[in-house]
C-alpha cells in the first residue's frame, strides 16, 4: 500500500514525529483508510479508529477486520473476471455485508476512476489496453486484505457519523485526528460526483475542529471558499501537490491549527 496524496504522508510524518506516540488516531472520514492502516502497521497510535458512513465501504471493513478476511481474500482470488462476470455480478443484491464487500472492491477496481457512486461506468479500455483487467490484480489484493488480519487488535472501526466520534474525542489531548471529508465545500463539488455520502455541514466540520483539544490535520480542495472558513476559524493553511485518480497533477489545500511543521523542508523530501 501507498501514500498516494501528499496530505496523506504529511501526517503520517507529522504523527511519526511527534514527542509522544498518541493514545488514539482517528481518520474521520476513513474510506480506502490508508492513513489507519499506515499508522497500524507502524504502530504510530497505541490505537486506530476508523469512521466511515458509507455502508458498502464499511461493508469491507467490517468484513475483514470481522473475521472474513480469509473468506473475501478467496472470493477474490477465484472469481473470473470479465466484463459479462462483473455487470453480473453488480447487479446482483447481496445477502450479506461480507458479499456486499467483495461487490464494492468489484465495484472499485473495475469502474473509471474506482469511483463507487452511482452511475460509474466500467472500464472499457482501462490502462494499457488491459481493459476490465487493468486495476484488477486478485494476487495482491489477497496479500494485502490478510496482511491486514495482523494488526485487527489495534484498528476500531465504527459505521457512522464522522461528527459524533470527533464529538465524542474532542476533549481528548492525546488524540490525532485526520479529516479528509468529501470535497464539496466550493462550487466546483467535486465530490458530489465521486461519494455517495457527500453532503455534508463543511461549517458545523470547522466548528468542530476548533474545539479539538488534540491535533488535527484538515485536507481540502484548494479553493477560495475554503481559505475563507479556514481564516474564519484561525487556522492556518498550506497548498501542497497531489495526483488525482487519472496522474493529474493537482493543488490540495493542508489545513490545520499550526503549520509550521509543513514548511520544514528537510522532513519532507518528497514534497516536491
Amino acid at each position: 500500500m501507498s501514500l498516494r496524496f501528499h496530505s496523506g504522508a504529511h501526517f503520517v510524518i507529522r504523527v511519526a514525529s511527534l514527542p509522544q506516540k498518541p493514545d488514539v488516531l482517528v481518520e474521520s472520514f476513513a474510506g480506502g483508510g490508508i492513513i489507519s492502516l499506515t499508522a497500524a502497521f507502524e504502530r504510530l497510535a497505541d490505537h486506530v479508529v476508523m469512521v466511515e458512513l458509507d455502508e458498502h465501504i464499511a461493508s469491507v471493513w467490517k468484513t475483514i477486520l470481522g473475521g472474513d478476511a480469509e473468506w473475501l481474500a478467496r472470493r477474490i482470488l477465484t472469481f473470473d473476471l470479465t466484463v459479462d462476470s462483473a455487470k453480473a455480478e453488480l447487479s446482483k443484491y447481496p445477502d450479506s455485508f461480507r458479499e456486499m464487500a467483495f461487490q464494492t472492491i468489484l465495484r472499485n477496481r473495475t469502474s473509471h476512476g474506482g469511483i463507487l457512486a452511482e452511475g460509474a461506468g466500467i472500464l472499457k479500455h482501462g490502462e494499457n489496453g488491459k481493459g476490465i483487467l487493468s486495476r484488477w490484480y486478485p494476487q495482491t489484493l489477497a496479500k494485502r486484505i490478510t496482511n491486514i488480519t495482523y494488526i485487527i487488535s489495534n484498528i476500531t472501526f465504527i459505521e457512522g457519523n464522522a461528527f459524533d466520534e470527533m464529538e465524542r474525542l474532542r476533549n481528548k489531548k492525546s488524540a490525532v485526528f485526520f479529516i479528509d471529508p468529501p470535497y464539496t465545500a466550493s462550487g466546483k463539488s467535486a465530490g458530489s460526483r465521486l461519494y455517495n455520502h457527500w453532503n455534508i455541514d463543511h461549517i458545523r466540520l470547522f466548528d468542530l475542529c476548533k474545539t479539538l483539544r488534540g491535533d488535527f490535520l484538515m485536507t481540502y480542495d484548494n479553493a477560495e471558499e475554503v481559505r475563507k472558513l479556514a481564516e474564519q476559524h484561525g487556522f492556518e493553511t498550506r497548498p501542497v501537490s497531489m495526483k488525482n485518480t487519472h496522474h493529474a497533477e493537482m493543488t490540495e489545500l493542508l489545513i490545520g491549527r499550526n503549520l509550521r511543521w509543513v514548511d520544514n523542508e528537510d522532513a519532507f523530501p518528497n514534497s516536491h
